[in-house]
């Protein structure tokens, strides 16, 4: 039985978009009839070498020297050589637009909104190129931002790999330590911050958190400091004392770093994955122009931080042509509705946020009854997967003709797996489709491909946003081991998926956070489906421990205020479970507690707590956003244990 379709396309709006007009640019070139996604999908996979470069011409990709060949295929599909031969800038690109258009919206939650057009970002960013250039960064040196999401970062970024320097950023409110943990394994040369960020209506400032993070940096020769919280002269402000109106675009191979990012860290030392200039330029391209339908006149918002992928992704919309929109601070500050406000104020056409942002404002009982959204036509969400209330909420309390498009990959890809699509329809509780040129299926047990049932997520094919490797890792040893070690070639990602008969896909978490009681392997997302159908539930984890040659599931809860966890809640809730899922879904232990631990960029951490109730050390706590609630959990556990 096929979930219930809450959106679908017209025919006169499937024949605007750019993925139709694609289509048909295929078909005429290669003699072809695709009719469907479907077609285009298979072709994409099939013929990887026309479909990439395809998307080069349809980009309009700048470049100074020309490809080879497109795809040089190795042993190991981690070797894959992409667009051989090519030279190009990611800047230039992003920079092409020279004209009086907004670039960039901002909004801050204490400070009043400012704009840049194309021609003002072009300027500011040849003034801060020159400058770097004047302070001797150059090509391949690395640059670490601690640095709020203004619209500075966004500049320095640009102005970083113009040069063909790479660049790697933190969210100013990641811990010290978590920091240096990613920075330190860069050797990065400069380090650009700001003075503070506000939260909440406060002042943070991070003056300190700074200059120790310089300090503690030996390779750092330069720290760079805009000024956000505070007014008055800055370095930074003398990064722009030039009258630098052009940029020398630094030519790179396709395969240069771009970008340092970095796992979560959850579950250890955080990796530095590299990205490539040309693989994450291609791969933006594509989906920003054919899954998300971006067009030159659009504005799209992203709520996100410059420590999670989504900024640097929603930068590379700049490309197109389309505005973004920043916006720093906390998104219920100073209304539970502020973001829907800034998105109704400019007209919004893309809103993407995370599941999480969606259930909090329905948990607060926000319904945006006085905001129009009239542009708005897509929102985007990442981070978990949405849950089948959200689909509701959105489409009954926000705008019923609106494509609502949960999307999944991540920081290892830079990108998607599977996605929205405008010439599909929305199911509820489910991704509308697998990306183009992205050979991604269902594994079984057995390492057979399958549908309609959950297995693991594989990739059996190579994509340009591969990562090139992690950072100094020699001989790639990491780098296999975290993608390659479980089947031959073919790259895992640690999700568990169910890819349906019409090309739906169910994300169902992270498969390192599988139960096993019995020695039968249960994922959680069908028991989180189940809890938070319970209005008491405001949150919880579900995490397996070890215990006499089995694994029993124990359930942690977070109740609505006032609310004390007794029998009558525990026995409905597992009597739901049993019913809904299995008996052996059913969790042997329930507790309450004050809080859920989440990575600052929103995503539920079950390894953490999976580490403390076997009495393991949790490591990069600094990567959590609420690091202080893992305490009462190694509580809950002594007590269990007694």
């Amino acid at each position: 039985m096929k979930n219930k379709i809450f959106w679908e396309p017209s025919i006169p709006s499937i024949e605007k978009t750019n993925i139709f007009k694609f289509q048909n640019s295929v078909n005429q070139k290669y003699n072809l009839d695709l009719n469907s996604y479907s077609d285009l999908y298979e072709w994409s996979i099939q013929n990887s070498s026309d479909f990439w470069e395809e998307i080069w011409k349809y980009s309009n990709i700048i470049f100074s020297e020309p490809y080879s060949r497109v795809i040089n295929e190795t042993e190991n599909i981690w070797d894959t050589e992409w667009f051989a031969g090519s030279k190009l800038n990611y800047a230039e690109n992003l920079l092409k637009y020279k004209n009086d258009n907004k670039a960039i919206y901002f909004f801050g939650e204490n400070k009043v909104a400012t704009t840049l057009t194309f021609n003002e970002l072009h300027d500011n960013v040849a003034k801060v190129a020159h400058s770097f250039r004047e302070m001797g960064l150059n090509k391949g040196d690395r640059v670490a931002a601690l640095i709020p999401n203004i619209p500075e970062a966004v500049i320095a970024m640009l102005a970083t790999v113009s040069i063909g320097a790479i660049w790697s950023s933190c969210s100013p409110d990641f811990g010290i330590e978590g920091i240096l943990d990613r920075f330190s394994q860069i050797n990065p040369k400069l380090i650009i911050c700001s003075d503070g960020y506000f939260y909440k209506g406060k002042k943070i400032d991070c003056k300190d958190k700074n200059n120790r993070v310089f300090n503690s940096l030996d390779s750092a020769e330069e720290l760079i400091i805009a000024n956000y919280i505070n007014s008055g002269n800055s370095n930074w402000n003398k990064l722009l004392d030039n009258d630098s109106i052009d940029i020398d675009f630094a030519q790179v191979d396709f395969s240069h770093p771009l970008y340092i990012m970095y796992s979560s860290g959850t579950t250890g030392k955080p990796k530095s994955i590299v990205h490539s200039t040309g693989g994450t330029l291609m791969q933006h391209y594509k989906e920003h122009l054919l899954h998300v339908d971006l067009k030159e006149d659009d504005k799209i918002f992203y709520f996100t931080t410059c420590g999670w992928m989504m900024w640097n992704w929603l930068v590379s919309s700049l490309a197109i042509g389309s505005s973004i929109v920043l916006y720093e601070g906390n998104p219920f500050y100073p209304h539970n509705d502020s973001l829907l406000s800034i998105m109704d104020d400019i007209d919004v056409d893309i809103f993407g946020t995370s599941a999480k942002y969606i259930s909090t404002l329905e948990s607060l009982s926000t319904k945006p009854d006085n905001f129009k959204f009239k542009k708005l036509r897509s929102i985007l969400s990442t981070g978990s997967t949405l849950t089948g209330e959200n689909y509701d909420y959105v489409y009954n309390s926000w705008k019923k003709n609106v494509q609502l498009s949960s999307i999944s990959g991540g920081t290892d890809i830079i990108s998607c797996f599977a996605l929205g699509n405008p010439i599909l329809p929305v199911y509820k509780n489910e991704l509308q489709c697998i990306g183009l040129g992205m050979s991604v299926k269902s594994y079984n047990e057995q390492g057979i491909e399958q549908l309609n049932h959950k297995g693991e997520l594989i990739c059996d094919k190579p994509f340009p946003s591969m990562p090139i490797s992690f950072w100094n890792d020699k001989g790639n040893k990491k780098y296999i081991e975290a993608y390659f070690s479980d089947y031959d070639n073919i790259w895992k990602h640690g999700d568990y998926i169910t890819i349906n008969d019409h090309g739906g896909v169910m994300i169902h978490g992270r498969s390192d956070a599988t139960l096993n009681p019995g020695g039968v392997r249960i994922g959680t997302s069908e028991i989180y489906q189940i809890i938070e159908k319970y209005p008491e539930v405001l949150d919880s984890v579900i995490v397996g421990q070890n215990i006499d040659n089995d694994e029993r599931i124990i359930l942690f809860l977070k109740l609505e205020n006032n609310i004390i966890l007794n029998d009558d809640i525990i026995n409905k809730i597992k009597d739901s479970i049993k019913m809904k899922c299995s008996p052996r879904h059913v969790p042997s232990i329930v507790l309450q507690v004050n809080d859920i631990p989440y990575t600052i960029n929103g995503k539920k951490v079950e390894v953490a707590i999976k580490k403390i109730i076997h009495s393991q050390v949790v490591d990069n706590k600094d990567s959590l956003s609420n690091p202080e609630c893992l305490d009462e959990y190694k509580l809950k556990v002594e007590e269990l244990l007694k």
